[in-house]
């Protein structure tokens, strides 16, 4: 059973491991540094279908695939499916994930979903709910667009602080411990922050406080250090948000700068892709955790990592009625098993 160290963390005794993981990706984030690590990438942003919509199905069923392929199980040696994305009831899991057969329940935290499907997996495991769970997530440019801003036929111009909503997905099977090559050593679920700002087109700024909260609640709770990790790894707060969240937690005398990176700011060139902010999304954070990421913990390149998913909890409706935009973040502590 996992254990409670200090009010807001939960130290996995266990230590489920990640028996296979895989990321799919679109056109951009193929052409970006990152585009040799993707299991499975598009050349067409339909992916062949219809609509943006029934494109991000399908990369949310290609992500699951391949990551049961790798880990050498099938549908109906898992458990539970845990699934989330950007679009109005998750359409994009329900309909991508329906023919696999397996309990499904889906999850909503925004750009945060991938840390927070990924801890309740690993939770799952952890108390022995489930031998084996999936989490994916997934996000489309052009489907984010037409929901949360304007048709892409209405040509809006892009504020600097505005980010890239990827064209991706991410998928991890968690199982129990002593599988895998990276263990999930602990959780951090984090709170709602929320200071007030309204500008959808800069939600890195709406998401940097909620990060920065999270990961003072983790250090304190555990009495870690930054310096004890190799890589403090959030997503995606964007160039923005990566610069407030860092000057929050100087003002609380937590340096993490040398060892800070943000997902937004690795899975496009900012400048030659002209994403502005860096990328965002519920498959920005899943694509870049389940390929460089994974596969450095799986080499023992990597040995420790804070993985904390940030998510704007915002609407069409809430920001048509003036309201501000809640932030939150939840952090995984992920660690390598490689000898």
């Amino acid at each position: 059973m996992p254990t409670r160290i200090g009010k807001y963390t939960l130290q996995l005794d266990k230590a489920p491991g990640i028996l296979g993981f895989a990321s799919v990706a679109g056109k951009k984030e193929k052409e970006g540094p990152l585009g040799a690590f993707f299991d499975v990438s598009h050349t067409d942003n339909t992916l062949g279908d219809v609509s943006w919509e029934k494109a991000e199905s399908q990369l949310q069923t290609e992500a699951v695939q391949t990551a049961l392929k790798k880990a050498a199980l099938e549908g109906k040696d898992v458990d539970y499916i845990l699934a989330g994305d950007l679009l109005n009831q998750c359409i994009s899991s329900t309909f991508g994930l329906r023919s696999l057969g397996i309990p499904f329940l889906g999850q909503y935290g925004a750009c945060s979903t991938m840390a927070q499907t990924l801890g309740l997996a690993s939770l799952f495991v952890e108390t022995g709910i489930a031998r084996r769970a999936v989490a994916v997530t997934s996000s489309h440019f052009c489907s984010a667009e037409r929901q949360f801003r304007f048709p892409l036929e209405y040509g809006g111009q892009r504020t600097p602080t505005a980010q890239w909503t990827a064209t991706a997905a991410g998928s991890v099977v968690v199982g129990a411990h002593g599988r895998g090559e990276v263990k999930i050593n602990a959780v951090t679920f984090g709170r709602i922050a929320d200071l007030g700002i309204k500008d959808a087109n800069n939600r890195g700024a709406a998401m940097a406080p909620a990060a920065a909260q999270t990961l003072h609640d983790y250090l304190t709770d555990t009495g870690a250090s930054p310096s004890d990790y190799d890589l403090i790894l959030t997503g995606d707060l964007g160039a923005v948000g990566c610069e407030l969240m860092d000057e929050i937690l100087e003002k609380d005398g937590i340096d993490i700068r040398e060892i800070h990176n943000d997902c937004g700011l690795m899975i496009y060139e900012r400048q030659a892709q002209d994403v502005h902010a860096g990328g965002s999304g519920c498959g920005c954070s899943a694509a870049v955790l389940c390929s460089i990421i994974l596969r450095q913990l799986s080499s023992g390149e990597l040995k420790k990592v804070l993985f904390i998913g940030t998510g704007a909890l915002m609407s069409t409706t809430s920001s048509q009625q003036g309201e501000s935009i809640p932030g939150i973040a939840h952090l995984v502590f992920l660690e390598s098993q490689a000898k």
